[in-house]
């Protein structure tokens, strides 16, 4: 018998033949449902490729070109970080998290009030992400008010630039060619159009509207993916009951069938390109009309969306770290830790959304520590448990006996850094202790620990030459 040295936790929920079906409903969907895409140039390119056009804008995509399509998209994608260096492999269980994009509100550091955000707040989050290990990519956590609405995209990229070496997932919103200067930024950074195709630099998120209507935008910002192989996501957002069937599953099938669809697009208009598969699917909240980031249901799609995605052979786009409490307490705490520990058992490559409060409306810099903390013990969790000679210790207990102690052992001193789970916040005086130190709180001791981390921390910066040329196309004045 083959005994591993290592014993390592994982979460799985579907045996082959429920992946199969699955698999066979969202193709299934495609083939017979079909789906409307907004966009006369890729619907000649679908028709040319096999699908079947009904009346526009609908067409039908048949299995075949579904199978095409995972046939031809790139498998071994890696993203760089700002100074080339390749950090995110993309394959299969390979775990990275970072923080969500362009939250509306901000919980400032310093008043703690609920303020609109500023193109700052996403550079102090960018900043806090750079000096936290456990955070492996960056979006923007803000979507800043004090920008002219056509240069918000390219200047939030440049805060997070300045502040971060770490690996970006962008989105878009505005206009192709905010878009065009936006991915000219990453070429200036990468050494120009061809250094970027070998060693890319930032993710695309795209998104479009459920069920099934693929607008003219999302298309066209697939097509720019595709032709300047920017890595992209391109996921749908359902909520069962409203934009999919109420039932799990069948939203579930449908947002594979989006994705899909995305993938058919994405290879007819450049085969290798490299596509990024998942979907966020949450109930409706029918009281509120919300959508809930800390429901079970989106738990199980993240589950699912990393089963699938290993069968697909494509990396997969998940969220965990996010709470629809407005404060970090502890239903912030209680979902935070369950969404991440299931999104990384499950295998999920990306790991988004980490520090959302409020539904995905608000963040602070002190929910992003939170974040950083249970991600922390998360990493130390899946790493499992070394079982050898060295790590049963037969040695040392023969040699400790029965009534002694371990603590001056030289078996405990060798392994008391690396095995030893260190927090950055938590608490674990003893009452008197926590009492004379202030008696404060989780998210008052995290706040300050941010606090210090923006003020102390300064990522390498960027050479002058550079820096000039992205504060141009960006329109930044002064920098």
């Amino acid at each position: 018998m083959n005994h591993s040295p290592i014993w390592s936790p994982s979460l799985a929920l579907m045996s082959q033949a429920n992946i199969e079906q699955l698999h066979d409903a969202a193709t299934t969907i495609l083939e017979t449902t079909g789906l409307n895409v907004h966009h006369p140039e890729m619907r000649r390119r679908l028709a040319s490729a096999g699908a079947k056009l009904g009346e526009s804008p609908h067409v039908y995509i048949p299995k075949g070109m579904v199978e095409r399509a995972l046939s031809t998209a790139k498998r071994d994608i890696v993203i760089h970080n700002r100074l080339g260096e390749p950090v995110m492999p993309l394959g299969p269980h390979q775990i990275y998290f970072g923080t969500g994009s362009d939250l509306v509100y901000t919980r400032d550091v310093e008043t703690m009030e609920r303020r609109e955000s500023v193109l700052e707040d996403a550079a102090r989050a960018a900043r806090l992400c750079d000096a936290l290990d456990e955070m492996d990519f960056v979006m923007s956590f803000a979507l800043p008010k004090d920008v002219p609405e056509e240069d918000v995209e390219p200047q939030q990229y440049y805060a997070l630039l300045r502040n971060t070496v770490k690996p970006i997932i962008m989105t878009s919103f505005s206009g192709l060619d905010v878009f065009e200067r936006m991915h000219e930024m990453a070429c200036v950074i990468a050494g120009g159009d061809e250094a970027f195709r070998q060693r890319p630099n930032y993710i695309m998120y795209g998104q479009f509207v459920s069920p099934l209507q693929h607008d003219l935008l999302a298309v066209d910002r697939l097509v720019f993916c595709a032709d300047h192989e920017i890595p992209l996501i391109y996921i749908p957002t359902i909520m069962p009951g409203a934009s999919g069937p109420l039932t799990l599953a069948g939203s579930l099938a449908l947002a594979a069938a989006e994705s899909l669809a995305g993938l058919v697009m994405h290879q007819v208009q450049h085969p290798g390109a490299p596509f990024i598969f998942g979907a966020c699917v949450s109930q409706l909240d029918m009281h509120t009309m919300l959508f809930p980031y800390g429901s079970p249901e989106w738990r199980l799609n993240d589950l699912v969306m990393a089963e699938l995605s290993r069968y697909y052979g494509l990396p997969v786009f998940g969220t965990g770290g996010a709470t629809d409490s407005k404060l970090v307490d502890a239903q912030a705490g209680g979902e935070y830790a369950v969404s991440l520990l299931v999104a990384a058992m499950a295998g999920t490559n990306l790991i988004h959304d980490v520090g959302y409060l409020d539904s995905g409306l608000t963040g602070s810099l002190e929910s992003i520590v939170l974040g950083a903390e249970q991600i922390r013990w998360v990493k130390h969790f899946i790493a499992g448990l070394e079982v050898s000679e060295e790590t049963l210790a037969l040695e040392a207990i023969s040699e400790v006996g029965p009534g002694k102690q371990f603590l001056d052992h030289g078996h405990t001193l060798k392994h008391l850094r690396r095995m030893i789970w260190k927090p950055y916040v938590t608490d674990r005086d003893g009452y008197d202790t926590w009492t004379a130190s202030g008696a404060r709180d989780y998210e008052t001791r995290a706040r300050e620990y941010a606090r210090q981390l923006v003020q102390s921390h300064r990522p390498p910066a960027i050479d002058d030459a550079v820096n000039a040329k992205l504060a141009e196309l960006c329109n930044v004045r002064t920098f």
